[in-house]
């Protein structure tokens, strides 16, 4: 748009008029305003049209709405200005370019009737006097201000400020102007035209134009701070357009991955269930993510955090499974045996179905390798219906292992339970902590300590893993601890379990666990199914006996592996055809050489040779105690790999016999010229109490030059006035015995509550003496003319042989233990 003197201006115009009405969108007219137009309705055009033919005079008014296509009289403003058709131009598309010079103010007075186009008949506004010195002030003022618009408004040609600039007259310089606010309002525009005089026009235009100064000025306020922090992120913006451009040239460009993830995030939290806390914290990461730019590491940071957080199950559950009989069915295939540890989970699984609500156990499964303790936990997971989750603290020495590491360093990750939890789905699987007697401590911290809030029932509804910084309930989990002892494990962690004891298997049934479980799954793995081949009893217990020295089945499996293998290389080189037999006799061929000796008490009685009996990590074995008297001065000397217990044992054992001596038949200071020298042959680490009779048993036929039965062995420990004290492991020490070919067995009579836990047919094959002093011990394993003259009147003992109590001239006695059953037949579910 633009400006044009009018020499016509000063004449006198015509006060009423007839004209052709152009409806104008979105702009006005003012007097001595040139402007462009683009015509393209019928009406307009034929207006137009009109108006060349009636002396290119024609009126100017703005519509209401803009948006209206076909507006009729109520639409269109009263007040306009008629102007003139300065060219006109047909274009190709149907359009008219039409130049027009605004004339003067006019105001509709009438619509005159016309179908093809507006015609109206107006009355021209005549223009006020304004020649005063307040009317100067207000101009210069005007100008002035006009030129600040300009300076601020880089959109103004300088030229126009040029021109308002020499303009002297104060309607003209006021029209001039509001033509060149483009920001100025439709409305503001119109209120301007239909304001005849110029004082008040130029008050208006003072206002209007103050008020998109001091918006220009914020505007340029906002740029310059805004242009200070792009040059601090320009170099990373544009190398990372440049990259973005160079991966779409490639064919590698993708949509803005980053408002994907924001986006998806926002989807899931809407969605996701979780704890009030846990909720505010990811609104509160997520608000600061998506003010960060997406390359940056802390962004990366951030995202992760809230990934885990979305990730975990705050109330996911699986649901559980209280059918007592359905469990107990599972428990029994999956498993022989172990009676006490089903019953166990039966009572936690009726308890639960009575309250629907029950804070998670800890039990702690203590017992050597290969007895199923981490396979029971699965079991347990099944009956449940629970998921299973294994986590694995062999070897842990750093307590962030367990609660996790803090968001600031590099590289953090939540602890392994979280993990493990995540993995799982659910927040109340069976969680299994294998090997917790493995963790160790070192400068990072102590793992087991850090184990106490999550295995505490009382405090785990509230975890705090340091990466979240969150609380996190763990009471619906069933936490299940295994190890191999006890001793490893601190003691304010064993007080938050529930210890639950798993003994070696016995011979019978680590033969019912070959037969039922064992064999038929190597057979399937080796893929003999099909083939005709027979494992029958005879074979299984050769492999026990001569190939297996442990407490569980770990090994012994193995070997049925390794004979099904070697059974199967034969059946593909000669056929299925052919049945196989695998006896006793042929398991050398499979196997090679024995590695074990069934038996290895000695076959005669020697003097100063014991046989003992001791737990070892792979269960009962015996132990046998060596003692020889040699010139000296009275010095006792034990060797064998003994931990200082068991010196301090020998002490006390020496103490007794010395104190004996003339009851034994010996001068009071027979020890003062000898040296004693006990030692126990086999190379494995002995660090228990319980070998206090065997070591006075054999100091004392060494002094007195006694043998002792070989078919007899010792447990207990011995005070120093020859009291017997009860001892640990008599379940497994007996299983030993009876494997040995041992027929007689003493142990303290404290120890007569834990017969029940042995196996029927073991307490039938043996005879066991039950004594309370050590005289009685000797009485049975010394062999010597005279017991009665040389150790005194029998104690009260007890004995039991065929498995029944007997008194000890023979007769039967009362109270019998319970004893459980063993055998396939007497065992349910077996």
């Amino acid at each position: 748009m633009f400006f044009k003197n009018d020499s016509d201006r000063g004449k006198s115009a015509p006060e009423r008029g007839v004209a052709p009405l152009l409806p104008l969108r979105d702009i006005i007219v003012f007097p001595y305003m040139v402007s462009q137009l683009f015509v393209g309705r019928e009406r307009s055009i034929a207006a137009l049209d009109e108006a060349m033919n009636r002396g290119k005079e024609i009126f100017l008014a703005a519509q209401r709405n803009a948006k209206t296509n076909d507006p009729t009289a109520e639409d269109i403003f009263a007040v306009g200005s008629v102007g003139v058709i300065m060219q006109l131009l047909r274009l190709p598309d149907g359009t008219v370019k039409v130049l027009i010079e605004g004339k003067r103010r006019a105001k509709i007075k009438k619509f005159v009737p016309s179908d093809a186009f507006f015609l109206v008949e107006y009355e021209e506004i005549p223009e006020k006097a304004a020649s005063s010195v307040e009317v100067e002030a207000l101009m210069r003022s005007v100008q002035s201000t006009f030129e600040v618009y300009v300076k601020l408004n880089k959109k103004i040609q300088p030229e126009v400020l040029m021109a308002v600039q020499a303009i002297d007259d104060a309607s003209r310089l006021a029209d001039a102007i509001v033509a060149n606010l483009p920001t100025i309002k439709l409305a503001d525009r119109q209120s301007l035209l239909e304001t005849d005089d110029p004082k008040q026009r130029l008050e208006r235009l003072i206002e209007l134009m103050q008020a998109e100064i001091e918006i220009l000025q914020v505007e340029k306020k906002i740029r310059s701070r805004v242009k200070k922090q792009m040059e601090k992120t320009q170099k990373e913006y544009y190398l990372n357009e440049q990259m973005q451009a160079i991966q779409k040239e490639l064919g590698g460009g993708e949509r803005d991955e980053f408002k994907n993830e924001i986006q998806e995030i926002e989807e899931a939290l809407k969605t996701k269930r979780m704890s009030k806390e846990a909720t505010a914290k990811v609104k509160k990461e997520l608000k600061k993510l998506k003010m960060m730019h997406p390359t940056s590491a802390e962004a990366t940071v951030v995202r992760n955090y809230i990934d885990w957080i979305l990730d975990l199950p705050w109330y996911e559950k699986s649901e559980e499974r209280f059918d007592l009989g359905e469990a107990e069915k599972i428990l029994d295939e999956d498993h022989y045996g172990l009676r006490k540890i089903k019953e166990r989970i039966l009572e936690y699984l009726a308890v639960q179905a009575l309250t629907k609500k029950l804070k998670g156990p800890v039990l702690c499964f203590v017992g050597p390798p290969g007895v199923g303790k981490t396979s029971l936990a699965k079991s347990i997971a099944r009956a449940t219906n629970r998921k299973f989750v294994r986590l694995s603290l062999g070897g842990v020495r750093d307590e962030a292992e367990i609660r996790g590491h803090r968001r600031t360093y590099i590289g953090a990750l939540p602890g392994k339970l979280i993990q493990s939890l995540k993995k799982a789905g659910t927040n109340n699987p069976v969680f299994l902590l294998d090997e917790v007697d493995k963790m160790s401590t070192d400068f990072r911290g102590d793992p087991a300590a850090a184990l106490l809030e999550v295995l505490d029932p009382e405090q785990n509804h509230a975890f705090n893993d340091h990466y979240l910084d969150l609380d996190y309930d763990l009471s619906d989990v069933m936490f299940i601890t295994t190890a191999n002892t006890l001793g490893g494990i601190p003691v304010p962690l064993q007080d938050r379990m529930e210890i639950i004891q798993l003994s070696g298997y016995t011979e019978f049934e680590k033969l019912n666990i070959s037969l039922k479980y064992l064999v038929p799954r190597q057979r399937k793995e080796c893929g003999l199914e099909d083939v005709n081949m027979n494992f029958n009893e005879g074979a299984v217990r050769t492999i026990i006996h001569h190939y297996t020295k442990e407490s569980g089945v770990r090994s012994l499996e193995r070997e049925i592996a390794s004979v099904c293998r070697k059974v199967a290389r034969k059946v593909v080189n000669e056929g299925k055809d052919k049945p196989i037999e695998i006896t006793a006799k042929s398991i050398p061929k499979f196997l090679g050489v024995p590695k074990y000796r069934l038996g290895k008490r000695a076959e005669k009685d020697e003097v100063g040779l014991v046989n003992g009996l001791a737990v070892t990590s792979v269960g009962g074995d015996l132990l046998p105690a060596e003692a020889v008297v040699l010139p000296g001065k009275g010095k006792l000397v034990v060797t064998g790999l003994i931990e200082k217990g068991m010196e301090e044992s020998a002490q006390a054992a020496m103490s007794y016999v010395r104190s004996h001596l003339e009851r034994l038949g010996l001068s009071s200071d027979a020890y003062q010229k000898v040296d004693v020298h006990v030692h126990f042959p086999d190379f494995v680490r002995k660090d228990g109490p319980s070998a206090g009779v065997t070591m006075v048993t054999a100091v004392c036929s060494a002094l007195m030059k006694v043998s002792v039965r070989q078919d007899l062995a010792m447990t207990g420990e011995v005070t120093l006035r020859g009291r017997v004290l009860a001892i640990g492991g008599l379940k497994e020490k007996l299983l030993a015995a009876h494997r040995s070919g041992i027929s007689t067995v003493v142990l303290p009579k404290e120890n007569r509550k834990d017969l029940r836990d042995v196996p029927r047919r073991v307490l039938r094959a043996l005879r066991l003496v039950l004594v309370d002093h050590v005289d009685d011990v000797l009485r049975e394993a010394l062999i010597v003319k005279d017991p009665e003259a040389t150790f005194g009147p029998p104690h009260a003992r007890l004995e039991y042989r065929d498995g029944e109590l007997v008194t000890p001239n023979g007769s039967p006695a009362p109270s019998l233990p319970s004893l459980p059953p063993d055998s396939p037949a007497e065992q349910p579910g077996a």
